[in-house]
């Protein structure tokens, strides 16, 4: 069962830090203004400058200071200097479309360069010993007003807030993984300016968010390793129009360039099974739930659309509810881990035992060679560069594979193949890097997509997995490190039973006051996941936080659900049905034909239409959907508080839903 077989990435989650803007612009199109013809670098004493869309950039040799000097005549300071000591720089050589120097004290050759508007940064690392470099330092522009970080969905926070500023709200003294946030980048607002960051070599690097003076910095510390594989460090730095979502929206045309932009519409004419993605909401199923009659009952609620998931327990739904959920036009599929690995003997959950003796033969082994331990010391990781190196002879994955779609199942969920905790494998039988686990877990998920055409979901997934996954449970949450310890009490949070109905998910729970305003205050919210993602995959929340299990954010999690236009999920199981069946079919009605039209368009357009940013409008393709969502109390141009109002290309007046109206 999901919460209990998979190997759930709560030590890396837990650190993955974001944040949200005071005001919001309109969204520039996602095909901006094309950058201006190539310059050659201007070198001039300790100084060189490169143009930049917006402008032209200045990095000081002697410190790594940039700064910019926008067409409009202001100066934006894009990085303070270098917060670990360079040394003496080298002469500046000029190339192509840049310039070159190095640091012969600190054994690093920078090399800077105009790509496509942004000013693109590149450090190696030519000696032999890991070292590390705190840099870009950004957020020391007194004229910064906002930073924003890729925390789950996205937040974007005024510099100077106290809350932020606080203890109580976790993010001052965090260390996050890039490697395992939902976006690798961060950005600041300044007014009609701002700054983009882009770090292509997440692997290694990690921000550190911090407070001077009672506002925030962010700082990039990367590792150069010659044994991990990270003796490269690349940081595209942009000028921006200020739009909170500016930099997700440069990540997005970053992924274009690259050729690393899914496409839903792509993904669902490979695996048609992906079109009933459209229009659904989530929910994983237990008990009579998983049964034929279950399903059948929820379509006579109905529900046309949903996405069932069960646990690999020894209760699978069976052929017959598989054949009753796709008759009905849903998605369903198993919950499985290729993570984790137990003695088959003592093994507590089926997807932790393996066959032949690939526990421990498999572990992923620490530099001491002792098997790296397993989620919440169960067993071990496992490695995937060990399931590929036995994949020719041996199709352990596949079998699994096979053997739990063998009822008819048309989708897929693997625990955190997409979550972005990497390992170095030190064993000698199958050594690894972390990029080279990346690049297996790519592989693995691109078979389930493409050679068995199964809509395939994994958790929190990072930007990376965008191109074989066409869902994932988490990235929608901007999860704070509270939430962990709130969900470890269980007398409050609840416990996993009854078996057929866990507390854990079923019993309502209320979040302590910081951990609900860090993670659910809309006026800190801001969509980059799916600026960046939206026609690409379907975002959802966290498996383990369901609608119904935190009543006084309901309304906010519906409005924010429609304002993203991504789906709500649920769990269902027993009689849940009697309790809460008629909202979630009236909440469904009227998110499934928005999500339809616009499930497979970009997100175009984010604006706050109030000063305190309780009122939100978003816009999909080219005004195929526009949603307003008022957060307030007050209504606002005819918008009561607590409502949201969606309008698709052609609707003469908007769809009105105020989800605390719904009747249950």
């Amino acid at each position: 069962m999901p919460f209990i077989t998979s190997s759930r990435t709560a030590r890396a989650a837990a650190v993955v830090l974001a944040a949200t803007l005071p005001c919001v612009a309109l969204l520039p199109s996602a095909d901006a203004a094309p950058p201006r013809p190539a310059q050659s670098a201007r070198v001039h004493g300790h100084l060189v400058d490169l143009p930049v869309r917006g402008g032209t950039a200045t990095v000081d040799t002697a410190s790594l200071r940039v700064t910019a000097r926008t067409d409009a005549g202001a100066t934006v300071e894009l990085s303070a200097p270098a917060a670990t000591a360079l040394g003496t720089p080298g002469p500046v050589t000029a190339t192509a479309d840049g310039a070159r120097w190095t640091y012969p004290g600190s054994g690093l050759t920078v090399t800077v360069r105009a790509d496509k508007g942004r000013l693109l940064v590149s450090v190696r690392s030519t000696g032999t010993a890991d070292r590390t470099l705190q840099w870009p330092v950004t957020g020391a522009d007194p004229a910064a007003s906002a930073l924003q970080l890729p925390r789950g969905e996205g937040l974007s926070i005024p510099v100077a807030d106290t809350f932020w500023n606080s203890p109580e709200a976790g993010l001052v003294g965090s260390k996050s993984d890039m490697e395992s946030q939902s976006l690798p980048l961060w950005g600041y607002s300044a007014g009609r300016t701002g700054a983009s960051y882009l770090v292509p070599t997440d692997i290694g690097t990690t921000l550190n968010v911090g407070s001077e003076k009672g506002r925030l910095r962010a700082t990039a510390e990367h590792t150069f390793s010659r044994g991990d594989g990270t003796t490269d460090y690349t940081v595209a730095l942009s000028l921006t129009d200020g739009s909170p979502v500016a930099p997700a929206l440069d990540y997005r045309a970053w992924l274009k360039e690259q050729g690393q932009l899914g496409s839903l519409k792509r993904k669902m004419a490979a695996a048609p099974a992906n079109q009933k993605l459209l229009g659904a909401f989530h929910a994983y199923v237990w008990g009579q739930a998983r049964t034929a009659e279950g399903v059948r009952k929820l379509r006579a609620l109905g529900v046309d659309r949903m996405w069932l998931g069960y646990d690999a327990d020894d209760n699978p739904m069976d052929a017959a509810a598989v054949a009753a959920a796709k008759k009905a036009g849903y998605l369903v599929g198993p919950y499985d881990s290729f993570a984790n690995g137990q003695d088959p003997k003592k093994s507590d959950a089926p997807t932790s035992a393996w066959p032949d003796k690939l526990y421990p033969d498999f572990c992923v082994q620490k530099a001491d060679k002792t098997p790296e331990t397993g989620f919440h010391d169960r067993g071990c990781y496992m490695s995937s560069q060990a399931f590929e190196k036995a994949e020719p002879t041996h199709h352990y994955l596949a079998d699994r594979t096979r053997k739990m779609t063998a009822n008819g199942a048309d989708s897929y969920f693997l625990d955190v193949d997409a979550a972005g905790e990497l390992f170095r494998d030190h064993s000698d039988a199958h050594p690894m890097t972390k990029a080279q686990d990346r690049a297996n877990r790519l592989a693995r998920m691109k078979r389930l997509a493409d050679d068995d055409h199964l809509a395939l979901g994994s958790e929190s997934a990072g930007a990376w997995a965008n191109q074989v996954l066409s869902y994932d449970h988490g990235s929608g949450t901007p999860v704070t490190d509270g939430l962990w310890k709130a969900e470890r009490d269980k007398k409050t949070w609840g416990g996993y039973t009854p078996a057929k109905a866990p507390d854990a998910f079923f019993k309502p729970a209320e979040l302590p006051a910081n951990v609900a305003k860090a993670m659910y205050d809309p006026t800190y919210r801001v969509p980059l996941f799916e600026t960046a993602l939206h026609d690409s995959l379907v975002n959802v929340e966290r498996w383990e936080l369901p609608y119904d299990k935190l009543p006084q954010q309901k309304t906010d999690r519906a409005l924010l659900a429609m304002l993203y236009n991504t789906p709500l999920n649920f769990v269902i199981g027993g009689d849940s049905l009697e309790k809460q069946g008629s909202e979630l079919a009236a909440l469904q009605k009227y998110f499934a034909p928005l999500h339809k039209a616009a499930g497979t368009e970009p997100m175009t357009g984010f604006r706050t239409l109030t000063d305190d940013r309780t009122v939100q409008r978003t816009v999909f393709g080219d005004g195929t959907l526009t949603v307003t969502a008022n957060f307030g109390t007050k209504a606002h141009d005819g918008l009561p508080g607590g409502c949201v109002d969606a309008k698709l290309k052609g609707d003469k007046q908007a769809r009105r839903l105020c989800p605390a109206d719904v009747n249950r």
